[in-house]
């Protein structure tokens, strides 16, 4: 009986020998993304635009929130844009938003891969900024500010609520990043 036991084993042993075997990717939950659909978006502070109609807007509840925060929800996505409104009072005061905005997307240096920056020039509708679209493992990776370079400034900056790893919020990054890209193309300040 014991040389029937020990000739299992060996043929076992034998039969697990497959040099075949390579172990399998670490996947990622599967996101359904919404269909692209967009609405107006009319703020009392001074600015409209256009979000996406499975975006909400709410007021920003953080404990050293202004009155014209807010808050574009990505309920689905789990994700956040985070925009805060400054009504102008100086050049100075410009220049001061200006720097403080720059200085918070190059703190993300530590982490980024690259930090690309580019203009928005929309005379038209006298809304002008800049755009930053940080890569990498960047707690935040697009923030912009836009103005009117006299009464208005807009600062926002995209979260996520997941760890930043680039690879693993990429799909949702690029759904994401079209959204704000038509907001900045739609923005309009209501006192001009």
């Amino acid at each position: 009986m014991n040389k029937f036991y020990s000739l299992i084993f060996f043929a076992l042993v034998l039969a697990s020998c497959n040099s075949d075997y390579s172990p399998k990717p670490r996947g990622y939950y599967r996101i359904d993304l919404p269909k692209k659909e967009y609405k107006n978006y009319t703020s009392d502070c001074g600015f409209s635009f256009e979000i996406p109609t499975y975006a909400e807007v709410v007021n920003d509840s953080s404990v050293d929130a202004q009155e014209c925060w807010k808050n574009i929800i990505y309920k689905g996505l789990n994700g956040r844009l985070h925009m805060s409104y400054y009504q102008l009072s100086s050049p100075k005061m410009l220049a001061n938003l200006v720097e403080d905005s720059r200085r918070l997307v190059f703190k993300h240096t530590v982490k980024a891969d690259g930090i690309n920056e580019s203009r928005i020039d929309n005379p038209k509708n006298k809304v002008h900024g800049l755009y930053y679209d940080i890569e990498g493992n960047a707690a935040s990776s697009i923030q912009f500010f836009v103005t009117d370079s006299n009464k208005n400034f807009l600062r926002g900056a995209l979260y996520f609520y997941a760890p930043p790893q680039a690879d693993s919020i990429q799909p949702v990054l690029n759904f994401v990043k079209k959204d704000i890209e038509r907001m900045l193309e739609t923005f309009q300040w209501k006192n001009n």
